[in-house]
């Protein structure tokens, strides 16, 4: 497998600055998550966009769909902030031959209990199995785009209606 990583910020990529007291989001750590896992793939890691995902406009999202169509892998992996994560899925239907996973965290990567890299071999694991089409790994399952919501009091995502 060839998987091409487009990250476009959110928890995943956040950093605490003590000074400030805030998070704000920082250099992606996707790259450097893989390589430590030793993955017997090659993949190539491409920064978008640094932005929480609650800032994500549409604009921003014609722009990922963009790069994905551009883009010559057909395993596609998108790190992506939870709370604009399934629109921006939305808007990546109908790109043809490609399976794009979408993932996060619900904690920055950088704190011990993080979820992102559970998230993050989830989704790996999803772009390689998955027929081609739009899925978002959270949580421990694979949903397929259109068919999945963020619960957020029960911060986590789950099937619609489900």
């Amino acid at each position: 497998m060839n998987l091409h990583i487009i990250t476009t910020g959110g928890t995943i990529d956040k950093i605490y600055f003590d000074d400030k007291s805030d998070f704000q989001v920082g250099d992606p750590v996707i790259g450097e998550l893989l390589a430590r896992m030793q993955v017997g793939f090659e993949f190539t890691v491409e920064s978008t966009l640094r932005k929480d995902s609650l800032h994500i406009t549409d604009a921003d999202r014609a722009l990922i769909r963009a790069r994905v169509e551009q883009c010559s892998e057909e395993c596609v992996l998108i790190t992506h902030g939870t709370d604009g994560m399934v629109k921006t899925a939305e808007a990546l239907q109908g790109i043809a031959g490609k399976c794009i996973v979408l993932t996060g965290a619900l904690q920055p990567a950088a704190f011990h209990q993080s979820d992102a890299i559970f998230n993050v071999g989830c989704a790996i694991g999803a772009a390689q199995s998955k027929a081609p089409g739009v899925y978002i790994a959270m949580n421990g399952q694979v949903f397929d785009a259109d068919k999945v919501v963020k619960n957020v009091p029960l911060n986590r995502f789950e099937p619609v209606n489900g």
